[in-house]
């Protein structure tokens, strides 16, 4: 067996001498044989072997560490500049700074100072995140932020940073030595942060908190009323009615709760309040016989006036949307032959109400202007009953008592 001996291949300073055996198989026309082994021996193989050792060289050379690059002009591997390259390389407003092989990202107020040679700076002992360099900030938190060497080898920092036992400045902890922030203090390399608790924001000396006036964002945050509180608000209610939830308002039934009404007065409740009145509305000649229900009895001293008065109440919002169906009139008693008409009578002076016609024997009351309470309105509506066939005619008298409440729920 021979041994073949190439030409010296310079490789990155390391000279290397290579022995190289070529193993050929060799395949027999009918059967298998065992392989055989030659060795290159003929200066062609010799060339191709030294034209793969090229290759590999040339590969290696354009292999560089990791934040470098190959540059093919100057045969070299230059420094990538990831501020550039890099989208969005630092968040949180901090600054991107780029150093050999890497980045920083340093607050807006620090500073890199590199010696310019005349002064060596001290070397400091090696750290446990690996060797850090003078003049140099890591890429990472709670480790050196930067150096200053001056000429008399005086450790001078910037704002935020201050001299540690091995000639570097160290990034101070403001949250921990001052606690400038009158809530939560978040510490930053070099500066610090104040955040407000949940119903403050920050004031504009960026370490005060103020009270934010949830009431004058808008005016739908209560039902009825908001007041501002140190951190939040809260939503009150007027007199009768009670806070439901957290910003709506309930109307308290002060008829069910507690009321003065005499024993001959009935309570009536409406929306915010309450009003008393008689049980027995009746008044001469009228004599009550029933709930709400008058009757005269002298039809010569009735003359004129309806033989029969209902009295009705009812509630309604302050300012209610219009058109709106508040009340029905119907007959209580239905006859063949009969015809109903309806009328309102009185109390409809400002035409706030008509009448629209249902059916032969009902109405219904509508309310075409809103009403601002509050304020009590009574309205007369006149049902008149009559046949012609039989030479009939009757009448009776629905006096409504309307109470408008003084908000609008």
């Amino acid at each position: 067996m021979g041994t073949i001996l190439l030409p010296k291949v310079t490789m990155l300073g390391i000279c290397l001498c290579l022995s190289v055996a070529v193993r050929l198989a060799v395949s027999q026309e009918a059967e298998a044989q065992e392989p055989v082994t030659y060795m290159a021996s003929s200066p062609k193989h010799i060339k191709h072997i030294y034209y793969l050792l090229r290759l590999t060289h040339f590969f290696f050379l354009l292999q560089c560490t990791e934040g470098y690059e190959f540059d093919f002009e100057k045969q070299i591997c230059k420094d990538i500049d990831e501020c550039k390259t890099v989208q969005d390389a630092c968040k949180g407003g901090m600054k991107c700074v780029n150093h050999f092989g890497g980045y920083l990202c340093l607050p807006h107020n620090a500073q890199i100072i590199v010696s310019n040679g005349e002064d060596e700076p001290t070397t400091a002992p090696p750290v446990e995140r690996g060797d850090v360099q003078p003049g140099i900030a890591p890429n990472f938190r709670g480790d050196y932020a930067r150096v200053i060497q001056s000429a008399t080898h005086t450790i001078q920092c910037g704002v935020g940073f201050m001299p540690d036992s091995q000639n570097y400045c160290r990034d101070v902890n403001e949250c921990l030595t001052s606690n400038p922030c009158q809530h939560q203090c978040y510490n930053l390399i070099g500066s610090y942060l104040c955040q407000c608790e949940v119903g403050y924001e920050l004031a504009s000396d960026s370490v005060s908190c103020q009270d934010i006036d949830e009431c004058e964002f808008s005016n739908y945050m209560c039902q009825f009323q908001c007041v501002n509180q140190p951190g939040g608000y809260s939503c009150v209610c007027p007199d009768g009615y009670q806070l439901q939830g957290t910003r709506m308002c309930q109307d308290i039934n002060e008829c069910e709760a507690s009321h003065n009404c005499r024993e001959d007065e009935m309570c009536w409740n409406y929306y915010g309040g309450f009003r008393c009145y008689p049980r027995n509305p009746c008044r001469e000649p009228y004599v009550k016989t029933g709930e709400g229900r008058c009757r005269c009895q002298s039809p010569n001293v009735c003359r004129g006036l309806p033989p029969v008065i209902v009295y009705k109440y009812m509630s309604i919002f302050s300012d209610r949307s219009v058109p709106a169906d508040i009340f029905q009139i119907q007959a209580t008693s239905v006859y063949p032959n009969m015809v109903n008409t309806f009328t309102i009578k009185s109390g409809n002076e400002g035409g706030e109400f008509y009448l629209r016609r249902s059916s032969n024997v009902s109405a219904m009351l509508v309310m075409t202007k809103p009403l601002t309470g509050p304020r009590e309105h009574v309205v007369d509506l006149e049902m008149v009953t009559q046949s012609n066939a039989l030479s009939y005619r009757s009448s009776s008298l629905l006096r409504l008592t309307i109470i408008v409440g003084p908000y609008p729920f």
